[in-house]
């Protein structure tokens, strides 16, 4: 089975995801730390400059990414932690809008997915990446809420940031996503919406356990 998982930032899309993933034996496979390790390969090696797609392009095809459980490694380095800065969290839209990268980065999806049982969330999941996936969820809450959810993250990782700023960010991040010409971030027709506002993370997965035990049958 394929389950693809869309929606913009702070939806709660990845917690749900491996939620799902652990419930059902299936893999997770986080489609946005992938974009989050090429920024920051690219903030690592060029620094702040995500102006040159040539050189953006290249870092991009020499990063190896692989997953070990909730661990993220990039050219065998563990980043799991390091991806999730708000520096990286600025530019992984900047790398994601380059057709290059993404036609990389969709091919290592698509291959994964031929021969695993997998969940994937991002933006452009059940459109491009997995269009003839069996479930197709959007998950979408208020903005106010999903900045109000990212700063409670950022607190408990000793990120201290504005509310305002945060709420700022997103609406900038969701702007970007929504406006790139390559994968924007898209309802498809089939897809099951799922309005997250003031719902708990185990109230939207029973809600969608409910569909995926109906698809399963």
């Amino acid at each position: 089975m394929q389950i693809a998982i869309d929606g913009p930032a702070g939806a709660g899309k990845s917690t749900i995801a491996k939620k799902i993933a652990a419930a059902y034996n299936m893999t997770y496979l986080d489609t946005g730390a992938m974009y989050r390790c090429i920024a920051h390969s690219v903030l690592n090696q060029i620094g702040d400059h995500f102006d040159n797609e040539t050189d953006i392009v290249n870092i991009a095809r020499k990063t190896e990414i692989r997953f070990e459980g909730n661990q993220v490694f990039c050219n065998n380095k563990e980043v799991t932690s390091e991806i999730r800065t708000p520096l990286v969290s600025r530019h992984t839209s900047d790398v994601a809008r380059i057709k290059a990268v993404r036609d990389l980065m969709v091919a290592q999806q698509r291959e994964y997915a031929k021969d695993h049982a997998v969940v994937m969330d991002g933006r452009d999941i059940g459109s491009v990446v997995l269009p003839t996936a069996e479930l197709k969820f959007f998950l979408d809450a208020d903005v106010l809420e999903r900045a109000i959810r990212r700063k409670k993250e950022m607190d408990e990782k000793g990120n201290g940031k504005a509310l305002e700023e945060i709420k700022n960010d997103i609406e900038s991040r969701d702007a970007n996503d929504k406006n790139r010409s390559e994968g924007p971030l898209v309802q498809v027709e089939d897809a099951i919406v799922i309005d997250t506002t003031g719902k708990s993370i185990e109230e939207v997965y029973q809600e969608m356990k409910t569909h995926i035990d109906e698809a399963r049958q």
